[in-house]
């Protein structure tokens, strides 16, 4: 499972991590992929929140909201949920922090390491599976967000269930992860890694260039993202070819491909995945371009 493998390489060594799972199936309709990212980033952000080490605790349990607790705590619809649970001992935060947190941009971390849209995507993930979010937290005691779904009644049939589904596939080449955002960068090298490829990061685009040029001879696979500091994805790109014509490169854009396509790209041959995206697409768009 992708989304195990990748919080194993988030967990640093003295992170203790629980699971705490219900003893009896949850059933929601929702976007793995999806509920994968919002786990992803919550666990990044707990173990950004241990620095010296502590404990994670993922759980999930049924619960059941009546109207008199809605009333009391004013969030919520009465009704069944799946709550899904992630607390951490870590540095808490105060309550103005938490009335801010799932605002677009908002981060307590330095400059360089993210633009605070982790919790707003992830918040707006859960708005969409018609779920809320809540966060509880002390400064130096630890935060616990929770997380609720509604309760499915009907189970999905098991051909239904396992319909479509594509097995992840991972590989042992070197991949060229350039991306100015710290999170995402690292998500991407997370998530590569723990499928048995080797990353080599770049922060900007000449960093990006320098790198390939020290590492050409065992680099198979490019990711460059559209719009980086210090020469662009597409200057990247051009210097690359240059020296190794039949590199083979991803585009990442928060931009649709039909805006960021031009004839120039177009008959380069380039790839394209569109930012956000979930890790099985990101593995599944590398292993389909490096096996051409």
């Amino acid at each position: 499972m992708a989304c195990r493998k990748c919080l194993v390489r988030i967990i640093q060594e003295s992170i203790e991590c629980n699971l705490e799972i219900a003893d009896r199936s949850l059933i929601v309709l929702a976007d793995a992929g999806q509920i994968e990212q919002v786990l992803i980033n919550l666990a990044t952000n707990a173990r950004d929140a241990m620095p010296e080490g502590g404990r994670l605790t993922i759980g999930t349990e049924l619960v059941e909201l009546n109207e008199e607790y809605v009333a009391a705590y004013g969030y919520g619809r009465p009704g069944r949920y799946a709550l899904l649970t992630v607390a951490d001992t870590g540095l808490g935060m105060d309550a103005e922090t938490q009335q801010k947190i799932f605002e677009p941009f908002f981060t307590t971390k330095a400059v360089d390491e993210g633009t605070g849209l982790g919790l707003a995507i992830s918040y707006g993930i859960i708005k969409q599976h018609n779920g809320f979010i809540k966060v509880y937290s002390e400064p130096g005691e630890g935060s616990i967000f929770k997380i609720y779904l509604p309760l499915s009644e009907e189970a999905v049939p098991l051909d239904k269930e396992t319909e479509g589904v594509v097995p992840v596939k991972g590989g042992d080449e070197t991949v060229l992860v350039a991306e100015d955002d710290a999170a995402l960068r690292n998500l991407s090298r997370i998530v590569l890694e723990s499928f048995g490829y080797t990353v080599i990061a770049a922060e900007d685009g000449e960093e990006a260039i320098a790198r390939f040029m020290a590492n050409r001879e065992r680099i198979g696979l490019v990711l460059l993202d559209m719009i980086m500091p210090r020469k662009s994805g597409k200057e990247v790109g051009e210097a690359i070819r240059k020296v190794c014509p039949g590199i083979k490169i991803v585009f990442m854009s928060g931009y649709s491909m039909e805006i960021v396509a031009n004839k120039e790209l177009t008959e380069a041959g380039f790839d394209f995945i569109q930012k956000p995206f979930q890790s099985k697409d990101l593995l599944a768009k590398v292993r389909e371009v490096l096996d051409r």
